[in-house]
């Protein structure tokens, strides 16, 4: 049997982190959060997530500055990053692309599509 996959979700609203723990938990993966920025980088550097959930505004530390930091560090810059953001415009999803995300997502769009996203990605590990 394959080792579970861990996802990192790094959001700062409990109950959109609840839903989302649910449901991945439900598919198989395991499932850390953190409810800021210092928070998701501090989980991230410790543990090494297949894959981090991670919206842009956040207290302590914002979404693009913890992207940037662990994909511009060579021990950390494989974990995938999926940005998951209230935030859709254009200029947002270009930053996240300059961050090295993986993908960018904005809520609007959906759960179903983020499950998705997050399925086609740990299925290229």
């Amino acid at each position: 049997m394959l080792d579970k996959k861990n996802i990192l979700i790094v959001e700062d609203e409990k109950d959109m982190v609840g839903l989302l723990t649910v449901r991945l938990a439900n598919l198989g993966y395991e499932v850390m959060a953190g409810y800021d920025g210092q928070a998701g980088l501090a989980l991230a550097q410790k543990y090494s997530p297949d894959l981090i959930v991670l919206d842009l505004m956040l207290p302590k530390l914002n979404g693009y500055k913890v992207c940037r930091m662990l994909k511009f560090d060579e021990k950390y810059k494989n974990i995938f990053i999926v940005i998951y953001s209230a935030r859709s415009q254009e200029r947002d999803k270009q930053l996240a692309d300059e961050c090295g995300a993986d993908a960018y997502i904005a809520k609007t769009s959906g759960q179903e599509i983020l499950v998705d996203q997050i399925k086609k990605l740990l299925s290229l590990q």
